[in-house]
């Protein structure tokens, strides 16, 4: 009986201290003002981005008329320079597929690598194409203008001579036309929608549904970084998701000497969205993803992503400047880099979507 007594005073004991430790933690209440982290992120990061992208399109619609029109090594060389300027530039937007650019699929137009050369040639070939058909998503954007502009034969002489001299070198020069044309369009749509009104409507969206601006603006943010960085530019060519390397499948293949320069643009601008640097700035605005955790006393999970991103960042710059080559040469390396981001996923995806209140409803499809 006494034996029976001090059992239950013991757990009587524990219950109550349980209860007492739970009692005294501090709870931390969510008074961040999300008005003003989404007004910060429309006004001063996204639309300028945006902005920056457009006039860079516009500089590389013209290079591509000016090619079409006179096909020679000066205008190559120009339009080349003008589509590697803009497919940086690119990279601080693409995160961005909310409103418009989500409704038009906006991305998927832009930048689906890699490309499927065969449906580029054949629609050459037939003269007769629909750019806005979903089949052909993955036969324009950047990637075909890389492979137009780099791929389409072996030397420079031969590229020029399938604009000028090739049985079907009026077709070339008209679907670089076309591709240009459809990125400029859909690019200019977005520009607009967020200019003339989405803009307010993301801003005034600040309750916590699944619908509401900033939770599904952060599902897009996080999602972009597993997929289109950390899947696409480092996991996908390095064979994490397969059997064996798929260097064919990194990003520029045609190019290929870009793949790390853009693949560090797009994780530069995914951290400045992170601290809300101001766009083309490193000044912070005074809200952001960072200043929220912080003001939800999480500086311990702040630190962790930045020291993460750092580490990421110095493993990507160890790497061959070719991922093409990285992949082929040591593959070893390039898995490295992918592990370091891969780190960060759970920072953002558990830790600080639970800080924030905010569920991840995307599908993470690749098992992790």
């Amino acid at each position: 009986m006494f034996k029976k007594i001090t059992i239950l005073a013991f757990l009587i004991t524990v219950i109550y201290a349980c209860s007492s430790s739970t009692e005294n933690e501090p709870e931390v209440t969510d008074n961040f003002d999300r008005g003003v982290m989404l007004t910060h992120i429309a006004d001063n990061i996204i639309i300028p981005s945006l902005q920056d992208f457009d006039t860079e399109m516009s500089s590389l619609k013209a290079a591509g008329n000016v090619f079409v029109t006179t096909p020679n090594q000066t205008n190559l060389e120009a339009l080349r320079t003008s589509w590697f300027t803009a497919y940086k530039e690119y990279q601080n937007i693409e995160m961005y597929n909310i409103g418009k650019a989500e409704e038009l699929q906006y991305k998927f137009y832009m930048n689906i690598y890699p490309l499927t050369v065969a449906d580029v040639e054949t629609n050459i070939v037939n003269g007769s194409y629909d750019l806005d058909n979903v089949n052909y998503q993955d036969a324009q954007g950047f990637p075909a203008l890389d492979y137009l502009l780099y791929g389409i034969a072996d030397t420079d002489a031969n590229i020029l001579a399938k604009f000028t001299t090739d049985a079907n070198a009026e077709g070339y020069k008209d679907y670089v036309t076309n591709v240009l044309n459809q990125m400029s369009s859909l690019t200019t749509q977005v520009l607009n929608d967020w200019t003339t009104s989405y803009r307010d409507e993301f801003v005034a969206s600040t309750g916590n549904t699944a619908t509401s601006a900033l939770n599904k603006f952060l599902n897009d943010y996080i999602e972009f970084y597993e997929k289109n960085i950390r899947a696409n530019k480092f996991g996908i060519p390095a064979g994490v998701f397969s059997s064996t390397t798929l260097p064919e499948k990194v990003e520029a293949f045609y190019r290929k000497d870009i793949s790390k320069e853009l693949a560090l643009q797009a994780l530069d601008g995914f951290q400045n969205l992170f601290v809300g640097n101001f766009k083309g700035t490193s000044i912070s605005g005074k809200s952001s993803f960072q200043q929220y955790l912080q003001a939800l006393d999480r500086q311990d999970l702040v630190t962790s992503i930045t020291n993460q991103l750092s580490t990421a960042e110095t493993q990507i710059q160890s790497l061959n400047a070719n991922f093409f080559e990285q992949v082929n040469t040591d593959n070893t390396q390039m898995t490295l880099a992918y592990d370091e981001l891969q780190k960060l996923v759970v920072f953002l995806k558990v830790d600080m979507a639970s800080a924030l209140n905010i569920s991840i409803i995307f599908v993470d499809s690749d098992g992790d």
